[in-house]
């Protein structure tokens, strides 16, 4: 398939190749035959991704202050690295399709292969959507008609929150695609309706929709035109499509209203406002959400829940439906706002007109390409000669290309001397951006036959927290040698399948390794506090904190099916820790968690746990989710034979009565993955035992599992 991206540190915008999608659960494969290009939206990331740094700096803020706050607790060269790696990730451009259905995935029911849909997929000649993201096109709607769907429901949202009534005089400001679309389903539900815009173009296709206008820019006075229209009593809603860093949009929708009338912001402008203006005309002020709800919902959106249409009457979906109704009867006409149309192969010349031609509406992007040749599911990348190649390396495959695999592990790994192969994901862009960049052979989405490949002797898996037993198991089975990223397993009877397979693989006749990711225990003052702690007989006692913050009760790694939760995600990590600088068995485990409170949703990540070792010593690990992002991130304190040490954040190392030590501090921040990569990728090419022996890993994994169990069991 092939698929543009917007390049956000440099600004180019380009058609990528890369795989054809894997179809998942409650979501289908489209084969694209048009998409819209959303002006408004489309034009500011590219504007955006051409800006300086120092001008992407201005217009976020919010995150300058978080950039900050990571300077402050992680570093000023790791906080760099980060901000350059997140502007490297290319992004996805385009949120209206239309195409036919090519392929369905399970608990998909409502709709059949060949079906003509729209969708809030990409600009991609093939998409994966989710079921609650598509509705089905009449039969005498065009596809050019019905791409405007999704941005036509946009203005539909803001229509049902001011909820206007017949023969109400409603404001729109800002007659771009959406606004346009906006007066048009006013006008449909019998409103009378004033636009502004300084383009008079745009404003001309609105009086021909059945608008008064007023165009600023022609010294002409909004409020005034409101207030005249309304008989000096004041319109009865404003609703703001325009995109403007002004303030005015919104001063002059408050100064024409009447007492208690609506504003809906569904455009972007200034909010700074005026308590006078709504204050004394009891003014309610309101932002639109996108497309409806179910927008953002991750139930609603991947997990396939509709909510009940007896509570919920209009979901996005279900304002796709409405707006394609429209269309069908003829109440919404869009053809007069088809500005340009333009074939997919030459979509940068489409950004150029959206760049330089303000005036420009609905720019289309045909997709005309034989459908079979979309669907391939692995490509080679112009990358390293597998020739190359010799037996004696580590040959690696990866699962997996998201945030901390490409930020993280493949650099980790490439450092390391490993021989790139394949890489693979489901959706098939991030493994062509990263393989690219890394120096991969190919990227696929069919996972199973790069584990099967026999050039492949080593897999590294970076997915979901639920994928990893079974991708662990396949890998085994095959043979290879394994590298995941923690955790191991998220259940029980997960770890005990694994155990199984690890087992017999052992019999054969080259034992594959293993390894989790457990990076912390390399990283070069942790080995520093191993040296200084070996002479030492007598027990320890360790305090590690995890200042780790607050993650949305919605996030995937909260999900216990997914993520397993964040104790098995992310506090394993420092069991592991404790259990290698003890170098003793854990013999005993406690763990209370935060007990339920209505102010807090999530509990479970804000707990104690207590492990004893076979030697004497003891540790507690406080998993925070409640403190400040200001303070250290990780802290880990052993005290022993009268000295401490006191690590912050894998930075600052200090020795407090340590007969020959006082301190080991660090440039740049180093949790050990390039160590960790490095011992595990030299235990396979020069024959050794793997970095952590198996029966630690398992070791390390059960505990885990049974501090969950004990968390959950609490009330």
């Amino acid at each position: 398939m092939k698929q543009i991206l917007q390049d956000m540190a440099k600004g180019g915008t380009s058609i990528t190749e890369a795989p054809v999608p894997i179809v998942g659960a409650g979501s289908m494969l489209i084969n694209t035959s048009v998409t819209l290009i959303s002006a408004g939206t489309e034009r500011s990331l590219v504007d955006f991704g051409k800006a300086s740094m120092l001008d992407k700096a201005r217009q976020q803020p919010e995150k300058v202050k978080m950039v900050l706050e990571k300077v402050k607790t992680d570093g000023l060269m790791t906080t760099v690295d980060a901000v350059k790696s997140k502007l490297a990730q290319p992004l996805p451009l385009g949120y209206c399709n239309v195409g036919t259905i090519a392929e369905l995935g399970r608990n998909v029911d409502s709709f059949k292969i060949g079906d003509r849909v729209v969708s809030n997929g990409p600009h991609a000649d093939v998409v994966r959507v989710a079921k609650n993201l598509c509705a089905k096109i009449p039969e005498n709607v065009t596809d050019e008609e019905a791409v405007f769907t999704v941005v036509a429901s946009i203005g539909l949202q803001g229509i049902r929150l001011v909820q206007p009534t017949l023969g109400e005089l409603v404001v729109v400001t800002g007659v771009g695609l959406i606004g346009l679309l906006t007066v048009q389903m006013l006008r449909a539900q019998g409103c009378r309706v004033l636009a502004i815009d300084y383009d008079q173009s745009k404003l001309e296709l609105a009086k021909q929709f059945g608008a008064e206008i007023c165009n600023p820019g022609l010294g002409e006075d909004p409020v005034a035109a409101g207030m005249a229209l309304s008989d000096g009593e004041g319109v009865d809603a404003v609703i703001i499509t325009a995109s403007t860093k002004s303030n005015d949009p919104v001063t002059q929708a408050a100064r024409m209203s009447r007492k208690r009338g609506r504003i809906v912001l569904v455009g972007v402008v200034g909010l700074e406002l005026n308590r006078a203006d709504f204050y004394e005309k009891e003014l309610t002020f309101q932002v639109s959400c996108s497309y409806g709800p179910g927008r953002y919902d991750p139930n609603y959106e991947d997990g396939g829940n509709d909510y009940p249409k007896a509570f919920v009457r209009w979901t996005e979906q279900r304002n796709f439906m409405a707006i394609l109704e429209m269309m069908s009867s003829g109440l919404l006409d869009v053809k007069p706002l088809i500005s340009h149309r333009v074939a997919f192969e030459n979509a940068t010349d489409a950004y150029g007109i959206l760049t330089t031609d303000k005036a420009s509406l609905g720019i289309l992007l045909q997709f005309k390409s034989a459908f079979q040749s979309r669907h391939q599911h692995t490509i080679k990348l112009a990358a390293t000669d597998k020739a190359d190649y010799k037996p004696s390396q580590a040959i690696v495959g990866f699962i997996g290309a998201g945030n901390y695999a490409s930020r993280m592990l493949i650099p980790a790994f490439k450092a390391a001397g490993a021989k790139f192969h394949s890489i693979a994901t489901s959706g098939g862009i991030n493994g062509v951006i990263h393989g690219e960049k890394s120096g991969f052979s190919e990227a696929t989405t069919d996972t199973q036959a790069m584990i099967e490949d026999p050039k492949i002797n080593t897999v590294a898996i970076v997915t979901r927290h639920n994928s990893h037993a079974y991708f662990v198991q396949q890998a085994l089975k095959a043979g290879k040698n394994v590298f995941v990223e923690k955790p191991l397993a998220i259940t029980h009877q997960e770890l005990d399948a694994i155990k199984l397979t690890y087992d017999a693989a052992l019999k054969s006749e080259m034992p594959p390794k293993l390894m989790v990711g457990f990076n912390r225990r390399f990283s070069p003052q942790v080995q520093k506090m191993k040296a200084l702690l070996a002479p030492i007989k007598a027990p320890k006692s360790f305090i590690m904190t995890m200042n780790a913050g607050a993650i949305p009760a919605d996030h995937w790694t909260q999900d216990n099916e997914v993520g397993g939760g964040r104790i098995i995600g992310e506090a394993c990590h420092f069991i592991d820790l404790m259990r290698y600088l003890t170098g003793s068995e854990i013999v005993s485990v406690q763990a209370r968690r935060m007990g339920d409170n209505k102010s807090v949703l999530i509990t479970e990540d804000i707990a104690a746990i207590i492990l004893g070792f076979a030697d004497g010593s003891f540790g507690t690990i406080q998993y925070l989710a409640n403190g400040s992002a200001s303070f250290p991130k990780e802290r880990v304190e052993v005290f022993a034979a009268g000295g401490t040490l006191q690590l912050d954040n894998f930075i600052k190392l200090k020795g407090f009565g340590w007969k020959g030590f006082n301190r080991l501090n660090l440039w740049k921040q180093d949790k050990g993955q390039k160590a960790c990569s490095a011992a595990f990728i030299d235990s396979i090419e020069s024959g050794t035992s793997a970095p952590i022996s198996a029966e630690e890993l398992f070791e390390v994994a059960r505990v885990t599992i049974e501090v969950t169990e004990q968390l959950r069991s609490q009330r």
